[in-house]
């Protein structure tokens, strides 16, 4: 495994942290792949009671890479079917895994990268932490659960204005709405978040695993959702209007 995503143990509790930094963690198919592998790797591990997923770098994930989605051109139906099957891939691994996972949002949330946060059972964020879709600006059609998990969450109504007019949800409203659990000083968000983690792992186990399965959404709703966002979005990227999105977004003219 390379260092795109950096795998840890404390005790009882796995950490994942997130590790393209230089691309904002942005999502491409290697990245996925191995962020799939880590989650995956801990269905087997003993002794994990708990998952903290974190990120390094200026922003927690900025959703699909646009420069990959440019360099592949000639075969964007192609590309975008690999990402976002493998992001489907990973919010469900996150969804299915037995023990709850605690999200750590220190900066910035774009695009598909919120299913990394939906996927999550809790979520702290710090102060200066949002969450845009921009899919509406570059001309994409929504995936990483923006469709399929958020209404369920924060109302249908609210997520479509927040899809059709690109607005920002913002560390407060995160919280207000019930896609966070709390706000946290940057500084101290991965301490929190590891105390959050340890605190559950000390719990019983099983009357952990059996709330989490309660608590969440029945998984084939889930996969469902996420497949037809999947068919969705392969078939907006295939447009005139996605592959020009792509160019002026490049050409560093989006607005």
């Amino acid at each position: 495994m390379s260092q795109l995503v950096l795998s840890d143990r404390i005790g009882a509790v796995a950490v994942l942290t997130l590790n393209r930094r230089e691309r904002h963690n942005s999502l491409v198919p290697a990245f996925l792949e191995e962020l799939l592998a880590a989650v995956g790797a801990l269905q087997a591990e003993e002794g994990v009671r708990a998952l903290v997923l974190q990120a390094n770098g200026r922003s927690f994930s900025t959703g699909g890479d646009v420069a990959g989605f440019h360099k592949w051109m000639d075969d964007l139906e192609g590309y975008a079917d690999s990402v976002v099957g493998l992001l489907n891939q990973v919010i469900l691994a996150l969804v299915e895994l037995p023990v709850p996972v605690v999200t750590a949002v220190h900066s910035i949330v774009t695009g598909g990268s919120l299913g990394l946060v939906l996927g999550a059972d809790l979520v702290l964020v710090a102060p200066q932490a949002s969450f845009t879709p921009y899919y509406s600006v570059v001309g994409f059609s929504p995936d990483g659960g923006w469709t399929a998990l958020l209404p369920a969450i924060i109302g249908s109504k609210r997520a479509a204005e927040i899809l059709m007019h690109n607005r920002t949800i913002t560390a407060e409203e995160a919280v207000a709405w019930g896609l966070a659990s709390r706000i946290v000083p940057a500084e101290r968000i991965r301490e929190e978040a590891m105390n959050a983690a340890q605190e559950i792992a000390a719990k019983k186990p099983g009357s952990i695993a059996h709330t989490k399965r309660l608590l969440g959404m029945a998984f084939g709703e889930v996969a469902a959702g996420l497949e037809a966002e999947r068919t969705h979005f392969v078939q907006q990227i295939a447009t005139q209007e996605a592959r020009q999105g792509i160019l002026t977004f490049v050409e560093g003219r989006l607005k």
